[in-house]
């Protein structure tokens, strides 16, 4: 192996053993997922789709790919399924083109209020093709009620749903009727919560939307890269013509082989219990922090937000450095009608996907949320604080490279 990237990597299984990752949006994929990454499947090019190649020479990755469709319209139960997403951003990408092939209206979350920036981002190239609108939260909280309101006002051609920082359940089946109300299409990036909604700890969306689109690593626990779902036999042409050739050229096989294998171990009752896990141990930390006086907001998933501001008078950027400084790994996020910037914020957000993986329980959740409280409130030293970490992360399963 090329020595200078062989000694990064080893830092890199070194930072990620020793450290708590409380990132909402990472996590660990097996061993046999990232087997399948790094396969000589990564040789092979195949521009088209299985059995409408381009190349010759497809017949196994024709297997592998069909295999991954299968396997992700039985996690997931819908009709059709695209698997050649090169990431989150270009299924969003490519289910507009899908649904809104001359561009239009879209209703979408508030940006600050934890949309994503393919969500309408002035900085993101949704912002370019396509005129968003937006509809804020309300006490923290989808206000249904509001959005139909905006949507009768706004009379979007298409309402936007699924989030990157929301900590709450959502009602899809809700958001359905006000499209149907409206007369207008429903689309869902359920990326970050995918993971919970195969295992059936919340509320798919898949029969209510036009189109889903999701990432497969964060909840779901595979390999960087994304999907496109829909039950609808046209929709599903015009996905298959958006992602290719109008946006992407040869597909990653060896991606969409690791995406297959993260299929079959989400389809197991091991992923189950270990999602279950991770909306418990997340309620655990949330609710310990709650405990201690800690501005914070609840949870009924993966993740939650944390005031650093009100709590410990640190901004989000400031406490996420301090906290590395200890090994644990969080990201500044911006909070609800927050009034700093997206590269200060006046908080953080807190997810338990990736160290769940690991063993994490609900004791060390607990204990965890501790440490991060005592260690912004100054009431423990840098090295005592590193003490607590080497010991939460001691008995922990550890992440080996291939």
């Amino acid at each position: 192996m090329d020595k200078d990237i062989e000694r990064l990597i080893r830092k890199e299984t070194k930072r990620q053993n020793e450290g708590i990752e409380l990132i909402a949006s990472e996590n660990y994929a097996s061993k046999d997922v990232r087997k399948a990454c790094s396969s000589i499947l990564t040789n092979k090019y195949a521009e088209g789709y299985p059995h409408k190649r381009y190349y010759g020479g497809c017949e196994f990755v024709d297997q592998v790919e069909e295999l991954a469709q299968e396997r992700c319209k039985e996690l997931f139960g819908a009709k059709f399924a695209n698997v050649q997403p090169h990431s989150g951003s270009q299924a969003n990408a490519e289910a507009y083109r899908a649904l809104l092939p001359n561009g239009g209206k879209i209703l979408s979350l508030v940006l600050n209020d934890g949309g994503h920036l393919t969500h309408g981002s002035p900085v993101s190239f949704s912002s370019f093709m396509y005129n968003f609108v937006f509809y804020p939260l309300k006490d923290g909280h989808l206000d249904y009620k509001g959005i139909l309101e905006m949507a009768k006002k706004e009379k979007p051609d298409l309402i936007l749903a699924g989030y990157s920082a929301y900590p709450y359940a959502i009602d899809f089946k809700k958001l359905r009727e006000i499209c149907d109300e409206v007369g207008c299409l429903f689309m869902v990036d359920m990326a970050h919560i995918a993971g919970l909604i195969a295992a059936k700890e919340h509320m798919s969306p898949v029969p209510y939307a036009d189109v889903v689109t999701s990432t497969t690593h964060k909840t779901l626990r595979g390999p960087r890269g994304g999907i496109i779902l829909t039950n609808d036999e046209e929709l599903a042409k015009r996905i298959n013509s958006a992602v290719f050739p109008f946006y992407q050229g040869g597909p990653l096989e060896h991606i969409i082989a690791a995406k297959a294998t993260c299929f079959r171990e989400a389809l197991s009752p091991e992923f189950k219990k270990y999602i279950k896990g991770v909306v418990e141990n997340t309620k655990a930390c949330q609710e310990e922090f709650a405990r201690l006086g800690d501005e914070v907001s609840g949870s009924d998933n993966h993740l939650f937000l944390l005031n650093t501001l009100k709590s410990f008078g640190l901004t989000g950027l400031d406490a996420q450095k301090k906290l590395e400084g200890i090994n644990v790994t969080t990201n500044k996020n911006m909070l609800p009608n927050d009034t700093l910037k997206p590269n200060k914020t006046s908080g953080l957000r807190i997810g338990f996907a990736a160290i769940t993986t690991r063993g994490c329980n609900k004791t060390e959740a607990r204990k965890i949320a501790k440490l991060i409280h005592d260690y912004l409130s100054d009431k423990i030293s840098q090295k005592d604080a590193k003490i607590i970490v080497k010991d939460l992360t001691k008995n922990w399963k550890l992440i080996q490279q291939i």
